[in-house]
């Protein structure tokens, strides 16, 4: 996980996980759209997953 990402998950959740498959990026879509923090959450744990 790199600085860059982690800076790209807080501002744009969705687009940080853009290279972990459609379903990840869906997942996050829809936890930003219910509320930001939910989204740079489950963007920071899939990130962290490597």
């Amino acid at each position: 996980m790199t600085v860059w990402r982690v800076i790209l998950s807080i501002i744009f959740p969705p687009l940080a996980v853009y290279d972990r498959g459609c379903g990840s990026i869906i997942i996050v879509f829809l936890l930003s759209l219910s509320g930001w923090v939910p989204g740079v959450i489950a963007a920071l744990v899939i990130l962290n997953k490597d």
